[in-house]
């Protein structure tokens, strides 16, 4: 165990209620479901292992829908803190921006600044009990709605070792889609901390169901990923693995990894970590790792001569069939967002892919046979890609109508990856031909609004040009099922974000639902949610869909009493953004937002016809006059 640091009230900084939090949830937690309440509290434990002070996790799902976590660490703070005279408990969970993680006084690593995350778990509960053992007393404390019903108090004695956190939540259900937590999900974070901390003993219970799960690894990465792999041929068939930390001076960092190649392609294990934290959408620690792999496999090529005459590796030949599980511990994470999914803080590149690279290379001159194989994996990849390249453009079909002129194709042919973005207007289609990627990501703009189709025979449908178009270059006939010459695989809508924006996209939508309900049945058509308006802060910058989340971030860039002014524009159009805000905003991946289109319940089809058949005009007025009063009228 680590030496025991003082973990009291007064390491407690508070850097403001929880009013922000019940106002615009969505801006601290995911509200779809409780899940990311429970991540918060469980990540609060997770930090007391990663410390040293816990070797035990006990997380159960009440039949009520509360969810309790244990952890045998040194306990929450209970003494007074010096400078607000509240208990260190009640402080941080009453209290945005309060925590004994902004220094390293208490805290090697920990997941970001959770003085944000545990009080949120507070504010958007209708009741929280925290069961406190520690200097050999037993205390309590409840809150409700995020306010104290029950003061801290003495409630017993316990022995001077005996040691821990015990925080019971009841979610309240108004903020959240589904009440109920997703017990998969919570399942598959927990058994992550395990092997992401190796001797962690972690332990879920389903009191509803009565089942009981545990974990503990000894060597968690390696079999973590093999077991996953198990049905698949993987070089090195017993992984690459490996650990690095930082010597002392500078900020800690500390690396840990595991990476097999595919033999074969197909989807696989892909999963990065923060201090235990999964980052779904990759960021700094992903990058170092490609970054990593790629010199060192580039490096021995060369050394090797192995490489083709023109042919040059490219990061995404050699990440392409890579399965992972990357780990990593940093002082001082920076994230994108307060859910804490992608990594932004820029020195863990550099340091993961120095440690990774080195590491790759020397494993590859000591095992050349296998770095032979893989290296020609990343080979055959690459002559892939420059094939593709070197196609005559896709538009040159030989069967077939002539594909439209102002369609900007991509290179891909591949349907897991080709996306075709409908863009509203000349100008904006300009800007999105130089943002998108050439490689997988097509654009068709759009003249005008698109005729209202709902009622259109389908026969004639197609005498309008934009819906001809649109037809040739999905490579489906307007109510045809047959999905076999589909030219894209995500087919996705997109306009500005104003009314004559929506107006465009609801048109599109009724087209697809109407004379393509294949094509939306199977999944493949999706709706780009581009942002009204941007807010800068120094050199950082932050989009928000509307004004609901613009003041969602100004408000919490406030609370965190960032240095500086804070800027903010708003789009009028999409034709208004730059390539590079239009890439990182709206088409790019990592960081856009799409809305799959879904007929969910037996009335969306009643609804659309309602709202765009034109013999419906009385059934639209009565509609207005019943629902008039739940208009935002701006």
């Amino acid at each position: 165990m680590a030496e025991r640091s003082d973990y009291t009230a007064g390491s407690i900084e508070v850097l403001t209620g929880l009013d922000p939090v019940k106002k615009r949830p969505g801006m601290y937690t995911d509200t779809s479901r409780p899940n990311h309440l429970a991540q918060e509290v469980i990540d609060n434990s997770v930090d007391e292992a990663i410390s040293g002070h816990a070797s035990s996790i006990d997380v159960v799902v009440h039949e009520d829908g509360a969810l309790s976590v244990s952890d045998d660490g040194r306990g929450m703070p209970v003494d007074v803190h010096p400078e607000h005279g509240i208990s260190g408990v009640e402080l941080i969970l009453t209290r945005l921006h309060a925590g004994g993680k902004f220094s390293d006084k208490s805290y090697q690593f920990s997941g970001g600044l959770h003085g944000v995350g545990v009080s949120v778990v507070n504010a958007l509960s209708t009741r929280l009990v925290v069961d406190i053992k520690r200097d050999g007393k037993r205390h309590q404390i409840e809150f409700a709605h995020g306010d104290v019903t029950r003061p801290l108090e003495v409630i017993d004695t316990v022995g001077k070792r005996n040691t821990g956190t015990t925080l019971t939540f009841w979610p309240d259900t108004s903020y959240f889609d589904q009440p109920r937590f997703n017990m998969a999900r919570l399942r598959h974070v927990l058994r992550a901390k395990a092997v992401l901390c190796p001797g962690l003993k972690v332990s879920l219970t389903d009191q509803a169901s009565g089942e009981r799960e545990d974990w503990c690894y000894a060597d968690g990465l390696r079999d973590y990923l093999l077991e996953s792999v198990r049905d698949q041929e993987v070089l090195p068939p017993e992984g690459f693995v490996g650990h690095m930390k930082a010597p002392d001076g500078g900020r800690a960092q500390e690396v840990a990894w595991a990476v097999v190649w595919a033999t074969e392609p197909g989807e696989g294990l892909t999963e990065s970590y923060v201090n235990l934290i999964p980052t779904l959408q990759g960021g700094t620690h992903v990058n170092g790792l490609r970054q990593g792999l790629t010199e060192a496999i580039r490096e021995f090529c060369e050394f090797r001569n192995l490489l083709p005459r023109g042919v040059r590796l490219s990061p995404e030949d050699v990440f392409d069939r890579v399965r992972f599980v990357l780990s990593a511990k940093l002082h001082d994470p920076q994230f994108a967002g307060q859910t804490k999914e992608r990594l932004s803080s820029r020195e863990s590149a550099s340091f993961i892919s120095g440690v990774v690279k080195d590491a790759l290379s020397l494993y590859l001159n000591q095992h050349p046979d296998i770095g032979e194989r893989i290296a020609q994996i990343a080979i055959e990849s690459a002559q892939s890609r420059i094939k593709s390249e070197k196609k005559v453009a896709r538009k040159r079909v030989t069967s077939g109508p002539a594909l439209p002129g102002k369609l900007a194709d991509c290179a891909s042919t591949d349907l897991s990856r080709t996306e075709l973005f409908l863009v509203e207007g000349d100008s904006a289609g300009g800007s999105a031909k130089q943002a998108r990627d050439r490689d997988f990501q097509a654009i068709m703009p759009l003249r005008g609004k698109i005729l209202n189709t709902w009622e259109t025979d389908p026969a004639q449908v197609l005498a309008s040009q934009e819906v001809h178009d649109i037809a040739v270059a999905l490579g489906l006939e307007p109510g045809s099922d047959d999905l076999s010459k589909l030219r894209y695989g995500k087919v996705c809508i997109l306009a500005d974000a104003d009314s004559d924006g929506l107006h465009i996209a609801t048109l599109l939508s009724a087209l697809f639902l109407r004379h393509f309900p294949s094509l939306v049945d199977a999944g493949h058509v999706f709706v780009a949610m581009p942002p009204l308006y941007r807010i800068d802060l120094g050199k950082e910058t932050f989009y928000a869909l509307d004004e609901h989340e613009r003041d969602g971030i100004i408000d919490r860039l406030e609370a965190e009493k960032r240095r500086g002014k804070i800027q903010v524009t708003r789009f009028k159009g999409l034709g208004e953004m730059n390539p590079v805000q239009l890439r990182e905003s709206t088409l790019a991946p990592a960081t856009r937002r799409l809305v799959q289109l879904k007929v969910e319940g037996d009335d969306t089809i009643e609804v659309f016809d309602m709202l765009l058949a034109k013999k419906r005009a009385a059934d639209r007025r009565a509609w207005l006059e019943r629902n008039g009063d739940l208009a935002e009228v701006v």
